[in-house]
């Protein structure tokens, strides 16, 4: 369970997260939406410590988080995609990958044995990482350098980079942003795929009302900093406050 209690932080005298409580249970999608500023991105900064609290906690499984480095969150189980600084640019995509799950096994890597040990070791290493880069679309990539890819498929490979990872949480900030149509829906059915596992928790920063729909089983709404809205997708979508705050539909009108 993640969550996060009195969430706050503060810019000068502007708030731009106030006191956000919220709780994320396994196995669910909940897509945080909102106007511009609302907050959403910074939330996600404040969760997974690349912003520091003003006040508030985040927990994982009982696990107090607040304080703790961002890298120090990623090993605890917090996934966050979409940081174009967590790639190496110069190395291939399958370097990068590999570079990912080596981060979180166990084996000859580690431990410096005989050099059959280590050979196989990296073959595991690397077979793992070729079925992400299937997964993802990418494995015709595998040996271009990320520096040489397009933006579309550098999106795909932080993906690849937070599978690598096997986090508890997902986090995605606007998932398929800069991507065209035909490469929008590789991201999409993997997090559909995630969804499906049903035991990892999934959060989603998203403009596109319709993939909001589609794929969240919760909507929570940030509006100015604050939580105006938390429920199931259909009401919350229908509620006035929404329909004002993020839809830019007229007091009177809703």
């Amino acid at each position: 369970m993640l969550e996060t209690r009195g969430l706050t932080v503060r810019f000068g005298g502007h708030v731009a997260v106030n006191d956000v409580s919220c709780s994320f249970a396994p196995g669910t999608l909940t897509a945080i939406v909102g106007p511009n500023g609302a907050g959403k991105t910074t939330y996600f900064n404040l969760i997974s410590g690349q912003l520091k609290a003003t006040a508030g906690t985040v927990l994982l499984d009982g696990q107090l988080l607040s304080g703790q480095s961002a890298s120090a969150r990623t090993r605890a189980g917090l996934g966050r995609a979409f940081q174009l600084t967590n790639l190496f640019p110069n190395l291939t995509v399958l370097e990068n990958v590999r570079l990912a799950v080596q981060a979180t096994r166990e084996g000859a890597h580690r431990r410096g044995l005989n050099l059959w040990s280590i050979w196989s070791d990296h073959r595991a290493l690397t077979e793992r990482a070729d079925s992400i880069l299937a997964e993802v679309a990418l494995k015709a990539k595998e040996h271009a350098t990320v520096a040489s890819l397009p933006h579309g498929d550098q999106r795909k490979l932080e993906v690849a980079l937070l599978m690598a990872l096997e986090p508890k949480v997902f986090m995605f900030d606007e998932p398929t942003a800069g991507m065209n149509a035909a490469e929008a829906p590789v991201i999409l059915d993997l997090i559909r795929a995630l969804k499906k596992d049903g035991t990892k928790t999934i959060l989603l920063v998203e403009h596109k009302m319709d993939v909001v729909r589609e794929l969240a089983d919760r909507i929570i709404v940030l509006h100015n900093g604050q939580l105006v809205a938390d429920g199931e997708p259909s009401e919350v979508i229908a509620s006035p406050i929404v329909q004002e705050a993020y839809l830019g539909v007229a007091k009177e009108a809703a």
